[in-house]
């Protein structure tokens, strides 16, 4: 009897002892401890990361984030015709929707099974089989077939964006977007090359892009306004995207003929200096394709001249989606480097051939000084460059300093979010909770949001002095910090971020 009493004892002096030391510990303790109970359950993984704060998404591309079945009403209400052989959308005069015609009405997709089942995968990667066909080729032919479901349907493209951000726990998305609907391309054309970049510039403004910036402008009022209808912004309905903070980078397509492209980036430079909605620009378009690469070095030299005219202007590149076998081998050797060191980037989209770089782990080591972030893209990297696991470069990156945070980049088209992503990143990669929330930190810390920001070190991200002692789980904070929060947006949305982890971790 006196043993059972002395067990007895020594049990609940243990549980009272650890449940002291699990309240020591903190809620971000406690809630890392829980992420590694869970890390070999894959459905209580992906449970806690669905629920997880995230931060921002800072890759992107709006057309590639809507999925196939919104494209297809849209191409519906466009009153747009498909061809049957080939899955494009055509603007015709439509076939019956009897069996097999080859013109049928995308309308006939909701009474037919097997044409709207062949939407969906044509325009995105559901049912695609890595055997069978290049993931690369597929991924890049959506776009040219869904991409008239677009007209009139930016504003339902937005609120479908904001939507599923505000489902993956996000706050903040820079959207890639060619928002003047090839207008500035239309005008470089017109005008033709000009090997003096001041002087082109001067033309391109004086024939007619102060037009096309306002044109920008106004269409984005609109689509705004119906991102807003669609969402029941303002409202007593309003859903959870309207939280969402929504900011634009101009996206040039680079595989336009130099005349086009460059009038596309200065107009990236002009819609920032004018708009606070256009944090910057992009270029876009695969980066194997022809011209992307015959022209590497040129559009890197635009963007070195222009900056001089504007250096306040954000740049985030892509670089680096390539692997072996893809290009030549010295395709692969500088694009990283060209786009940091000539350029200016920022950030860097992508980066995943960085080891195959001139002098690799000095670029690492550059990158890391210069605090440039890599936009790491780990489900879109998989399905179009094949590359996953041990020969992504997410480990090197992390290895030597350089800033990561995870992003979509076509969401719709890869069938994902940026849950499947963390949790992708958490099974191959084996990272922390402490890793992952320090991800969502800097996905912040390296937005183009303006302001100052919460983290007087944006290597190490340690709290400004104004905000050095406030608690995120308090109600209020101090006038300093308040201070701070309320002159920077920056600062607030960082600060809802670290509201938003101390609302999560008191759920451990």
């Amino acid at each position: 009897m006196m043993r059972s009493l002395r067990w007895t004892a020594m049990a609940c002096f243990l549980a009272l002892s650890l449940g002291e030391n699990s309240w020591a510990q903190g809620p971000e303790d406690r809630t890392a401890k829980y992420l590694e109970s869970v890390r070999h359950h894959p459905g209580l993984l992906l449970a806690f990361l669905q629920q997880m704060p995230k931060g921002g998404d800072l890759h992107v591309h709006l057309s590639g984030a809507i999925y196939a079945e919104s494209f297809i009403d849209w191409a519906s209400e466009n009153a747009l015709c498909v061809d049957r052989s080939t899955s494009k959308l055509i603007r015709s005069a439509c076939d019956s929707c009897e069996a097999y015609t080859n013109k049928p009405s995308v309308r006939c997709a909701y009474q037919d099974h097997i044409l709207y089942d062949q939407l969906v995968d044509a325009w995105s990667m559901r049912n695609w089989h890595r055997e069978e066909e290049s993931g690369h080729d597929h991924f890049f032919a959506t776009f040219e077939k869904f991409s008239p479901a677009m007209e009139k349907h930016v504003g339902d493209a937005l609120a479908e964006e904001a939507s599923r951000a505000a489902e993956d726990h996000l706050q903040y998305v820079e959207v890639m977007h060619t928002a003047d609907g090839m207008q500035a391309a239309t005008l470089g054309g017109k005008l033709g090359w000009d090997d003096d970049f001041g002087k082109f510039r001067e033309k391109l403004l004086g024939g007619g892009m102060a037009d096309v910036v306002a044109s920008v402008r106004s269409q984005l009022d609109s689509d705004e306004a119906r991102k807003k209808e669609v969402l029941h912004c303002g409202t007593a309905q309003g859903a959870p995207g309207c939280g969402v903070t929504i900011q634009y980078l101009y996206q040039v397509l680079r595989g336009l003929p130099r005349e086009q492209v460059f009038a596309q980036i200065l107009l990236g430079f002009e819609l920032a200096k004018a708009d606070p909605r256009f944090v910057g620009f992009n270029l876009v378009m695969p980066e194997d394709y022809y011209v992307p690469m015959h022209d590497f070095d040129l559009h890197m030299r635009i963007i070195e001249a222009l900056r001089k005219f504007y250096p306040a202007t954000h740049v985030s590149l892509h670089a680096g989606e390539l692997a072996m076998g893809l290009v030549t081998p010295e395709g692969l050797r500088f694009h990283i480097r060209e786009s940091v060191e000539r350029a200016g980037a920022e950030r860097i989209g992508h980066g995943v051939d960085v080891m195959s770089e001139d002098d690799p782990i000095g670029l690492l080591e550059e990158m890391a000084k210069k605090n440039v972030l890599v936009e790491i893209c780990l489900t879109s990297n998989d399905v179009i460059l094949g590359v996953s696991g041990d020969r992504h470069p997410l480990p090197v990156y992390m290895k030597y300093g350089v800033p990561v945070a995870l992003a979509t980049d076509d969401e719709g088209v890869s069938r994902g979010n940026m849950t499947q992503d963390y949790l992708r990143a958490v099974e191959t990669y084996g990272l922390s909770y402490l890793q992952l929330k320090h991800m969502a930190r800097e996905s912040l810390e390296h937005s183009f949001i303006p302001g100052d920001s919460l983290w007087s070190d944006g290597h190490e991200l340690r709290r400004a002095a104004a905000c050095a002692d406030d608690k995120a789980s308090g109600d209020r904070v101090s006038p300093k910090c308040e201070k701070l929060i309320g002159a920077s947006e920056r600062a607030r949305v960082q600060w809802q971020l670290e509201r938003a982890f101390a609302e999560f971790e008191k759920k451990f």
